[in-house]
């Protein structure tokens, strides 16, 4: 139960960042970076850690701007997945469940949280900043809660879930009333 928990909140993270959460996942390894992540383990540490922490900042520079904000969406819409389903399978490789199913459930996760973003984007035609800040500590919080602490990392995940659900219905009364 706790690597599901572990593995949402690591997904929750991609959902929400894509560069941050995998940059903080390699450097809380120490010395082995990123040698236990499928996929990038199979790269070279240096160039990960170069191409992690230029797109990192790039994320949250670009994030404060209008324009980076849309740029980033699609980006973001398109490697949330991959990106959330990388991150389950780094967090929760020792549980009993097949590979695929934490790939696949960690890459939706990460894909209906972008999905909402994009959705909140559009709707406020721009987020605001306080919640682009609010992004960035959320996502660096759910990675750290994904290793010391996943009981609160998986609820904060299921909480964004709720407000995903919540959102989309929303969303969804709100056009039914335009039409």
């Amino acid at each position: 139960m706790i690597e599901i928990l572990a593995l949402l909140s690591a997904s929750a993270a991609a959902g929400l960042r894509i560069g941050v959460p995998l940059l903080i996942f390699g450097l809380l390894q120490g010395h082995d970076l990123w040698s236990k992540v499928p996929i990038l383990s199979h790269l070279s540490p240096a160039l990960l850690l170069a191409c992690l922490s230029s797109w990192s900042f790039l994320e949250l520079y670009a994030s404060k701007k209008l324009w980076g904000q849309r740029i980033l969406q699609i980006i973001q819409l398109l490697l949330s997945p991959l990106v959330g389903a990388i991150m389950g399978l780094a967090v929760a490789s020792a549980t009993a469940t097949p590979h695929w199913l934490i790939a696949v459930i960690g890459g939706l996760f990460a894909l209906v949280l972008q999905l909402v973003q994009v959705g909140w984007f559009y709707r406020l035609r721009g987020l605001p900043l306080w919640a682009v800040f609010l992004q960035d500590t959320l996502c660096i919080a759910l990675v750290l809660f994904a290793f010391d602490a996943p009981w609160q990392g998986g609820l904060i995940a299921l909480i964004l879930l709720w407000f995903a659900l919540r959102s989309a219905k929303q969303w969804y009364n709100w056009y039914h009333k335009s039409c």
